[in-house]
């Protein structure tokens, strides 16, 4: 059996970064996404941002079951206390 990849690798995609501040304005949202041992991998991300990111508002949520998207609730509330999301992955 032969696999064929569709993407040509020999031109590369590019891809601009968008302009950063430098600086961390708003609340971050950590998102437990409810895979196993994602509530241990978030505190040890809340801690270490802590220590590195006094002042900024870290905010924790949850979603329900990690097989199916984030209710629009829990996605409202992330758009409206943060400006920024790191979606914690774990098993």
């Amino acid at each position: 059996m032969i696999v064929l990849d569709p993407t040509d690798e020999r031109r590369p995609i590019e891809r601009a970064l968008s302009r950063r501040s430098g600086r961390i304005e708003g609340g971050v949202a950590l998102l437990d996404i409810s895979k196993p041992r994602g509530d241990i991998l978030v505190d040890q991300l809340e801690l270490r941002l802590r220590e590195r990111l006094p002042g900024v508002a870290l905010r924790r949520y949850r979603k329900p079951t990690f097989s199916k998207p984030a209710p629009e609730e829990l996605r409202g509330d992330i758009l409206r206390d943060c400006g920024y999301v790191i979606e914690a992955l774990a098993d």
